[in-house]
């Protein structure tokens, strides 16, 4: 399903845009761009020539979604973008696979312990002790709970540093 939100006055520049873009960070995640989580799928030229943004949410519910989607709008009106298509991808679905390098880097800078690669093992998605810890990077922690700071973060404890952390769930 694809759905539109549209706005019209001038022609913009590709370039310009992706580096307006390139300033959108994640409300629940504000040291991540939303192209190093993934959300941010593409920036094209119709074949009309106007300018599309295509983002794909973390998960059809995801609150964060109005947010960003308010937040790109701002940001390319800024560059003097006023004109665009945003477009709401959902087909693939999003994956932790997306996240780059850069942000699982971000991510454990942050205090956040990022996903274990999906293809690394099916068995973190239900396992309690995938989680490294973002602080002292040791592998000994437990699941507090299920449900952390947002739906896409569980609850964690160091049984090393006893600090506790978010880990973003593996999808």
């Amino acid at each position: 399903m694809v759905t539109a939100i549209q706005s019209k006055l001038t022609s913009p520049s590709l370039e310009v845009a992706r580096k307006a873009l390139d300033e959108v960070v994640d409300p629940e995640i504000p040291v991540l761009t939303i192209a190093d989580i993934g959300i941010l799928r593409d920036v094209r030229l119709t074949s009309e020539g106007e300018l599309e943004v295509v983002i794909t949410p973390t998960y059809s519910g995801c609150p964060a979604m109005n947010v960003i989607a308010f937040e790109i709008e701002v940001a390319l009106a800024r560059a003097g973008i006023d004109t665009f298509r945003l477009t709401n991808q959902l087909s693939p679905a999003w994956t932790t696979d997306w996240l780059t390098d850069v942000a699982r880097e971000k991510m454990r800078a942050y205090g956040i312990a990022p996903p274990v690669e999906a293809s690394t093992s099916k068995r973190t998605l239900f396992a309690a002790d995938a989680a490294r810890c973002p602080r002292c990077g040791s592998e000994r922690t437990e699941r507090v709970s299920e449900f952390g700071s947002s739906a896409c973060k569980a609850q964690y404890r160091c049984e090393a540093c006893k600090e506790p952390f978010d880990y973003f769930k593996c999808i």
